[in-house]
Order: structure tokens, then C-alpha cells, then sequence
């Protein structure tokens, strides 16, 4: 891919409220990120989802440009490189996902995108137990030659990585936000040494900051990339069910742990044993699963209605939503949404029972999210 073309992928994917769900859509119109900066506003214009903000966004092609250029030369001083979804070197798992992501920024050890990985999830307000479990599946699946996958959260995923490194193997960390961005602070150790050993990943430019909405986003990531996700410990309104959503609409396998029958940290994971997901108490047991699945259990589990299914939109839209009323002006500046959009999610969110419109043109969340 020529420069020129690798600057228009970035430039796109960096225009404002240019998610990926419409960025496919406009490459799927004019062909590619080229044609659609050099696309006339006429032609813009036809296009279903453009508002005026994103009309003018993608007018400042020239800015845009600028910008993605300004992009490449930040990532070459930090040490980072951005892979664009027609590159040889994009991971395939991720590839074939619903929504991949068109860039994918990268510090560390790009080789690992090819290893066979699996993804290790669960609560950030872990129990000793659930960080025990977490740090030896990790050693373990070092051991055997799988690269793990976690989003760099305090607890579970915290666990799982520095458990990954402690076996000598290779861990991906997925970010909510810039590769720049160390969040949680309380892991800048953790964060300093996958970036040294492993690999820190992201959607999102250097600078970005970890907003609550890219989060549910990231997950998508860490099911994209891996092979099965294995839940060590969540409630039952876990945010780690969002990324089991994710692997179930992807395809991939799922694992749960259990824990003692009465922790409410424990009552999302034995609830997906309770819907057919796998009970697993070693990495052998997911390993063993994964190299002689039984398509048999993996089609029950996966037709099975999990969660809510929910779109993209409102998806994204969940986690920015407080218990505590909020106006839909605040929740659509903050989503990036068009008033449509947010219409629309908002009522996907009211009929599947996890939001509730109230007077006065306000929202609240009805559900816990962790």
C-alpha cells in the first residue's frame, strides 16, 4: 500500500464521528478511503447517516491529511506503527469480525497478531480468588505457547497478563484509549513492561483519551483477536458479558470459571455455564476445547440468547449512561451520535429493559455495569 493510500485510511478513520460502522459503510459506496475524501459534498450529501457535522468534517480533506500525516511521524517517535485493515500483517481473526477496526495502532511485538491467543476477562474489583485463578491461567497458557489477551483493567485482566509474562510468554494488552495513555495509572508498571515485551494495541490516535463509551468498543477487539474468551469472574451486569456478546456473534468459544455459589462476583460466570458455556478449571481444559471443539455444544451455546443483542450504536451508547438522570443533549455530545442515532439506540436500550426515559427529556441506566 503506497503512502499516499496508508494517510487516506488513517485520515478517514480519524474524521469526526467517523465510527467504524461508517467508515465501512463509505468505503462500501465509493470504494475506498481515497475516493470518499475526494468525494463532492453533492455526493456526500446522499449518503444515509451524514449529518451536517460529519459533512463538514469530511469538507477539511485537506486538514485530514494533514493530520493522519502528522499521526504517522508522533507513532514513529513513540515507536509505534499503524496496520491498516488490507495489510498483510492485520491479524485474520480480527479480519473477519463484523466490525474490524480500519486502523489498528501498535507498539511492541507486531508478530503476535499471528499467535494463537485467547482472551482472559473479568472484574476489576476481583476477590483474591479470582486474581489467583486469573495470574495461573495466564502462566499457563504461557507455558503451552498461547499468547493472552486482556484489556489491561485492573484485576482479572491485570492478573492474566503479568501471570502471561511470569511464564515466559507473550501478552497483548488492548487499550480503551491512545497508546500514549497509561489508565489505569495504578498499572503504568504493567503497562511499561507489555510494552517492552509484548504488545499494546488500540483503535484509537495517540492522545486519545479512555472515555467510558470506548471501553464496550475494545472489547469487540479482544474477541476479535482471540480464539475463545474465558471469564474468570463477573457479576451478572458484568461489562465482560459484552465482550462474550462479541465472541458469540463472532463465532468463538467460551469459558467460564466458577467460583463459590454464593459471590455475586462469581454470578455472571456460573450464569454462563447455566446458558452451555464450558466449565473450565485449567487452561488445559480450554486448550484441550479448542483444538478438538465440539461444533455440536458450540452451535447450542452460540444460538442461544445471551444478552440483549444489541447494535453497535447502542452498544457504544450503554456505559455513557449513568444511574442518575441525564439529558439526551449531554449523552448525544458525548456519543458522537446523530439525534437519529441516538433516538433509535436509546429506544433499543428502553425495550431490551436497561435504560428508562424519563420526564423532562432525560435518561437513566437501570442496570450495573462493572
Amino acid at each position: 500500500m503506497t503512502e499516499t493510500k496508508r494517510r487516506d485510511w488513517i485520515a478517514l478513520s480519524q474524521a469526526h464521528r467517523i465510527g467504524p460502522s461508517l467508515f465501512w459503510h463509505l468505503v462500501d459506496r465509493f470504494g475506498s478511503p481515497t475516493a470518499v475524501l475526494e468525494a463532492s459534498q453533492r455526493e456526500l450529501q446522499l449518503v444515509r447517516g451524514l449529518g451536517a457535522a460529519r459533512l463538514a468534517g469530511l469538507a477539511r480533506k485537506e486538514q485530514l491529511r494533514s493530520s493522519a500525516d502528522d499521526e504517522l511521524i508522533r507513532l514513529e517517535r513513540f515507536g509505534g506503527q499503524a496496520i491498516l485493515y488490507g495489510e498483510a500483517c492485520y491479524p485474520e481473526l480480527l479480519r473477519q469480525t463484523a466490525q474490524p477496526p480500519p486502523v489498528l495502532y501498535a507498539c511492541g511485538r507486531s508478530e503476535l497478531l499471528a499467535e494463537v491467543s485467547v482472551g482472559v476477562v473479568g472484574s476489576r474489583a476481583a476477590t483474591s480468588y479470582g486474581r489467583r485463578v486469573s495470574h495461573k491461567l495466564g502462566k499457563d497458557f504461557a507455558r503451552a505457547g498461547v499468547c493472552v489477551v486482556s484489556g489491561l483493567a485492573v484485576g482479572i485482566d491485570a492478573e492474566a497478563h503479568s501471570g502471561c509474562m511470569e511464564g515466559g510468554g507473550a501478552t497483548i494488552g488492548v487499550l480503551g484509549c491512545g497508546l500514549d495513555v497509561v489508565y489505569p495509572w495504578k498499572n503504568h508498571g504493567l503497562y511499561k513492561r507489555i510494552r517492552s515485551e509484548g504488545l499494546l494495541v488500540s483503535e484509537y490516535p495517540l492522545g486519545t483519551n479512555p472515555e467510558g463509551f470506548r471501553f464496550p468498543a475494545r472489547n469487540r477487539i479482544i474477541a476479535g483477536l482471540s480464539l475463545g474468551i474465558v471469564v474468570v469472574e463477573a457479576s451478572k451486569k458484568s461489562g465482560s458479558l459484552i465482550t462474550v456478546q462479541y465472541a458469540l456473534e463472532e463465532g468463538r468459544e467460551v469459558f467460564a470459571v466458577p467460583g463459590q455459589i454464593d459471590s455475586a462476583r462469581s454470578a455472571g460466570a456460573h450464569w454462563l455455564v447455566q446458558q452451555g458455556a464450558s466449565l473450565i478449571v485449567s487452561a488445559d481444559d480450554v486448550l484441550e476445547h479448542l483444538s478438538a471443539p465440539s461444533s455440536a455444544a458450540r452451535t447450542s451455546f452460540s444460538g442461544r440468547a445471551m444478552l440483549p443483542k444489541l447494535d453497535l450504536d447502542s452498544a457504544l451508547l450503554l456505559p455513557i449512561i449513568e444511574p442518575y438522570p441525564q439529558n439526551r443533549s449531554e449523552l448525544q455530545h458525548r456519543s458522537g451520535l446523530t439525534l437519529q442515532q441516538l433516538q433509535t439506540a436509546l429506544l433499543t436500550l428502553e425495550l431490551n429493559g436497561l435504560v428508562e426515559l424519563m420526564p423532562g427529556d432525560e435518561v437513566r441506566r437501570t442496570i450495573e455495569l462493572k
